[in-house]
């Protein structure tokens, strides 16, 4: 594990800012506060509402409770809810970012997604001969999946390709750890 100094900008580079949900937040409840604000004072001016004039919505919530049907003023309530549990879920939430952080003794070293899976497909390729638009290898938080498609005749045998892997991602050290996944395209494509 990286050392304290730096644990601050390695997960400031390894999560995502919540700039953009709190932006889209912000601006609905700026849009609606501008507009109720619009409503009260055209109200107390005496002119007619743009939409809805606030007396009339303080009476339809007042009388929401026995409107009819029921059951949508409930799907309603639930929507509302499912709305404001996303809102708290996304504020409390981490958001990921496609890196690692790899561990080398007392060094920050965070590395993108795609250039740990570039490195551990160039290693199988270097080491079962494999060319490499017949090994792909994609890399998520937790899962390091490699596609193998050895087209025909070439017999691959998973046992090595594993171990070729875990020798890889293990050198590497990755916080927080992966799993690996091996699939091996067993059809035999024939060659034009």
């Amino acid at each position: 594990m990286s050392s304290p100094p730096y644990r601050r900008i390695v997960r400031r580079e390894t999560h995502s800012p919540r700039t953009a949900a709190v932006l889209v937040v912000v601006t609905i409840l700026i849009l609606g506060l501008l507009y109720a604000g619009t409503e009260i004072v055209l109200d107390l001016l005496g002119q007619p509402a743009l939409l809805v004039a606030p007396a009339d919505v303080g009476d339809w919530i007042a009388e929401l409770p026995q409107l009819q049907p029921a059951a949508a003023i409930i799907a309603g309530g639930v929507a509302i809810a499912i709305i404001g549990l996303v809102l708290v879920i996304l504020s409390l939430a981490p958001g990921r970012l496609a890196k690692h952080e790899m561990r080398w003794e007392d060094r920050a070293i965070v590395v993108d997604n795609d250039v740990i899976a570039a490195a551990l497909a160039s290693r199988i390729c270097d080491e079962t001969g494999l060319a490499r638009e017949q090994v792909t290898v994609g890399v998520s938080h937790r899962t390091v999946r490699v596609d193998i498609a050895p087209g025909a005749g070439l017999p691959v045998d998973e046992g090595p390709v594993r171990g070729i892997i875990e020798a890889e991602i293990d050198a590497y050290e990755l916080a927080p750890r992966v799993t690996k996944k091996v699939h091996i395209d067993r059809r035999q494509i024939v060659a034009p």
